[in-house]
């Protein structure tokens, strides 16, 4: 055997060991747990021999407390890039297995470089999360490190798609960097996110809680707001990656891919001529709507579970990618409040940023009344809906059902926030407010001095809502550009997206606006 081969032998033999991890009985600990390890998420994630790892010979540098014995594999994480259904991504994956994927100097440093280079390239970046947090051995070393993810992920913020996976503890300052991507999913019962464990929180406060309640999946994920997916395992929570993925542009400068999803732009669904209830306080299902509207019925869903009165959406329509804002009337009758306004915001904002285009259904009678929402900055949460939808430059099309009231059909992109296209089905009532209301306000004194005030309240109502329980008065001045048979949804709104695909607008140039945060 020559010197060359000696080589190659030396390579492969280097390799070999820095694949096995953490060892057998730590992977074999790792799989008990129902849990993949680094390396198998990212084979799962990736098109079958596409990745390519880069820093598999990185090494820590601490020789504190005996670390200077201590050989982790890879450093804890494993780097790279390759295809997902074709397109390129990079991505880090952290290795439980290799003293519990702890984050230290050259671990951050690799997961840097790969950030770097994504941003570069302008392809999307995934992270992996499965660590124990900082590797308290290297001090302020590895608090620098998680600093330079932070900074990193701010900057790459709005030019390439940032998603987070959390697969395992997630603690500390560990919990940053997903916070600061654009998307979080999380697997249930296997995964937890929070500042402060729940041991401390017991010597500080005394309270008691678990991990699951504390930080888990459905705790994020219908509670806080945290995280944007619930997932039943690792696998599944890369399969829908890979489908959000498919929504996507790689960065800001493209444009999302098309499709041909087989479903006729022409199809008209008659069913939607009688959704909506006779009885204006009966609710109906806006997910119905959605699936009768979009191509094949199909679409993907973010914070499913967290502020359900608001629903945001993935779909397509004539194969086009787009992002739906929708009221949803099943739940608190689809009001607005603190959580859904910023639900719809932080989605809003990322369709802009990616140049996804903006379909929203409003149903809204107002905005949730109550102390708790007023003391909550229900005002600056609210502001906040008002502020991205005026900032959004992608084409924005607004489709009214039903009730569309006062500062809510507003906030729900009306003509004056850009919508570009407003249609409304016969059913829609835009006003100020409902009729009720109205005609208390407005005919108080009549009411109350007429022989049978019930009858005269009656009849002031039937007078509103002759004006406006209809969607003609705003289609008499032009806020509604064309009031449209249920059926026919699908083919305007895809006529109209169309249409509006090359829309350019520019607006003054600044730094950035100062948002109601």
């Amino acid at each position: 055997m020559g010197l060359v081969e000696d080589k190659i032998k030396d390579l492969k033999n280097r390799e070999e060991k820095i694949l096995t991890m953490g060892g057998e009985k730590a992977v074999a600990k790792h799989h008990e747990k129902g849990k993949l390890t680094a390396r198998e998420r990212l084979n799962c994630l990736f098109d079958p021999k596409t990745f390519r790892e880069i820093d598999m010979f990185v090494t820590h540098r601490c020789v504190n407390f005996g670390m200077e014995k201590v050989d982790i594999p890879a450093d804890g994480v494993v780097t790279g890039h390759g295809l997902v259904e074709g397109r390129p991504v990079f991505a880090y994956s952290q290795d439980f297995t290799s003293r519990a994927g702890s984050l230290g100097e050259m671990h951050a440093k690799k997961i840097c470089k790969a950030m770097d280079l994504a941003l570069k390239a302008g392809v999307p970046f995934v992270g992996i999360n499965d660590s124990g947090g900082a590797r308290i051995q290297e001090g302020v070393d590895a608090l620098s490190g998680y600093g330079q993810i932070f900074f990193r992920n701010s900057n790459s913020s709005g030019v390439i798609p940032q998603i987070s996976a959390i697969m395992g503890p997630t603690a500390g300052g560990a919990v940053y960097s997903p916070a600061m991507t654009d998307w979080v999913f999380m697997v249930k019962k296997s995964s937890y996110m929070f500042i402060t464990g729940p041991e401390v929180i017991k010597s500080v406060t005394g309270e008691n809680i678990n991990f699951e309640d504390l930080g888990g999946a459905m705790t994020h994920n219908t509670k806080s707001g945290v995280a944007h997916f619930a997932c039943e395992s690792d696998e599944d929570a890369i399969n829908q990656i890979k489908k959000l993925l498919s929504y996507l542009p790689s960065n800001n400068m493209e444009d999302p891919p098309v499709i041909d999803t087989g479903d006729s732009p022409r199809r008209t669904d008659p069913t939607l001529n009688t959704i909506i209830p006779d009885q204006p306080n009966k609710s109906y299902n806006m997910k119905d709507v959605i699936r009768s509207i979009v191509d094949n019925g199909d679409f993907f869903e973010p914070h499913k579970y967290y502020a359900a009165n608001m629903i945001i959406c993935f779909a397509r329509l004539g194969g086009r990618a787009v992002g739906i804002i929708a009221n949803q009337p099943k739940v608190l009758a689809g009001c607005l409040d603190i959580d859904a306004s910023d639900k719809a915001t932080r989605f809003i904002r990322f369709c802009d940023a990616f140049n996804i285009p903006l379909l929203t259904i409003a149903d809204v009678p107002g905005y949730l009344p109550g102390s708790q929402q007023e003391w909550g900055g229900i005002i600056r949460h609210g502001a906040k809906l008002l502020w991205s939808y005026s900032e959004a430059t992608v084409p924005k099309l607004l489709l009214v059902t039903r009730k569309d009231y006062g500062g809510s059909y507003l906030a729900m992109c009306s003509k004056d926030l850009g919508a570009d296209m407003a249609f409304a089905w016969p059913s829609a009532e835009i006003a100020v407010m409902g009729a009720s209301g109205a005609a208390n306000v407005i005919h108080r004194k009549e009411i109350n001095a007429a022989d049978d005030p019930v009858a005269k309240r009656k009849e002031k109502i039937s007078e509103y809502e002759e004006l406006f329980s209809n969607p003609y008065c705003a289609a008499n001045r032009g806020y509604i550009d064309a009031v449209i048979v249920p059926g026919d949804t699908r083919p305007r709104l895809i006529d109209a997206l169309e249409i509006m695909c090359g829309k350019r607008e520019t607006r003054p140039q600044k730094k950035h606006g100062n948002i109601p945060l």
